[in-house]
């Protein structure tokens, strides 16, 4: 596969098969993920992965949070901001919507929304979960850094045949997390990912969500305008 049509068919997964995925090739796609860029080569990210025993632990005592309401809020973590504007607002409600037509959940039904939302926390049933952090000391160049370690990462995810799901909202639920995975305190969590074999029989991996077209989002300067 090449990088074009990995990009291509990046998408987030939402249902996996069972299918196992072996540590070497686990291994080998972040092999392939160092190679992301970051500012000066800090290289700034850490991964924790797991599966088996310790990823059905940190599934079983976050969903026993979510049930509790016990989940801190993005802002909390200074992670997405308290009010979106409109025009983002509007980009995670049509993605949102969209995914919830495929799966029937109707506006209102606040029994389906909780039930499709606790399937994060089961990583989408997907053996493998990673979770990457930074160092708490590092500043937004960093995570940004992190962001383009992900990037890397699910893209040679599909390399190997293999698809992702980027999860922010494991952000609510560090504590088991960090506990579970002896993450230490002075490390800050930039996103959970769930990683396997994509069940095609899924209707919510039909999903593609909406991209701008280039001119809403490129500026270019200098250019002959007939080039």
């Amino acid at each position: 596969m090449n990088v074009l049509d990995a990009i291509q068919s990046r998408k987030s997964i939402r249902a996996f098969t069972d299918q196992q995925v072996p540590r070497a090739v686990v291994e080998e796609i972040l092999e392939f993920s160092q190679r992301a860029p970051s500012g000066t080569n800090t290289q700034p990210w850490h991964v924790y992965v797991c599966t088996g025993a310790v990823q059905q632990a940190i599934s079983d005592d976050v969903l026993a949070l979510l049930a509790a309401g016990k989940a801190s809020s993005y802002a909390d973590h200074d992670y997405y901001p308290d009010v979106w504007n409109d025009i983002h607002r509007d980009r995670r409600r049509a993605v949102g919507w969209g995914l919830y037509g495929l799966l029937g959940i109707e506006k209102g039904d606040r029994e389906g929304s909780a039930r499709q939302a606790a399937r994060n926390f089961k990583f989408f049933d997907a053996p493998v979960g990673l979770f990457i952090t930074v160092d708490s000391y590092l500043a937004r160049g960093n995570w940004a850094d992190a962001g383009m370690y992900c990037q890397t990462l699910m893209l040679a995810a599909r390399g190997f045949g293999l698809h992702t799901c980027a999860q922010a909202a494991w952000i609510s639920f560090q504590e088991p997390i960090f506990r579970h995975l002896g993450i230490p305190d002075d490390q800050a969590l930039v996103t959970g990912m769930s990683l396997g074999y994509a069940d095609d029989g899924a209707i919510e991996n039909t999903l593609v969500s909406e991209r701008e077209v280039i001119s809403n989002v490129a500026h270019f300067r200098g250019f002959d305008a007939a080039s």
